[in-house]
């Protein structure tokens, strides 16, 4: 993730650099360790998302239970509904569950838009708004605001827009994301 270079000084300053650089990476450490942790604590249940290409559930809380899923999608949005230790139970949209070791989950939301028809992703979050494209059912996208209004902001790629809550798996009917 961080490539560090380190290029030979002479002894004095080499001695200043490390005192302040490793500080600096264990801070920068301390950080990515804890915030997907800290991130998790909330009570379920709450939605969360799928931090890593690859992450799977197992039928009870532990790496010695039997394997249920395989996921290869990143920031696919889950349902947590049960916490355990450092597992989570989690929901997937089709229904499925099974146990997430938690860091393998991120508090990114993200919202998988409902099968059906092409959605409409509006310039504002009125049905009178200009539609600036529709999403396939099945496109899971970033939320970053929900007005509590039936609309969310989503980010697709680097396309983004307004939907209806009720368009999209991943979101509350009248949640409120800021």
């Amino acid at each position: 993730m961080f490539s560090i270079s380190v290029t030979p000084a002479k002894a004095g300053t080499q001695r200043k650099k490390r005192k302040y650089w490793i500080p600096a990476f264990a801070g920068m450490t301390m950080l990515m360790v804890t915030a997907p942790a800290l991130a998790q604590e909330k009570q379920p249940p709450y939605w969360a998302s799928i931090a890593s290409g690859q992450a799977m559930t197992h039928t009870g809380p532990g790496r010695n239970y039997p394997n249920v899923w395989l996921y290869q999608r990143r920031d696919l949005p889950v349902r947590v509904v049960k916490k355990y230790e450092t597992w989570r139970l989690i929901q997937d949209p089709d229904g499925a569950q099974g146990w997430m070791l938690v860091t393998m989950l991120s508090d990114r939301r993200t919202a998988i838009v409902k099968p059906g028809e092409p959605r409409p992703i509006r310039a504002d979050p009125s049905d009178e708004a200009k539609v600036r494209y529709e999403a396939e059912g099945g496109v899971v996208g970033r939320i970053d605001k929900c007005k509590g209004n039936g609309w969310c902001r989503i980010a697709i790629g680097k396309k983004e827009g307004y939907v209806r809550t009720s368009d999209l798996w991943g979101v509350g009917a009248d949640e409120v994301v800021d």
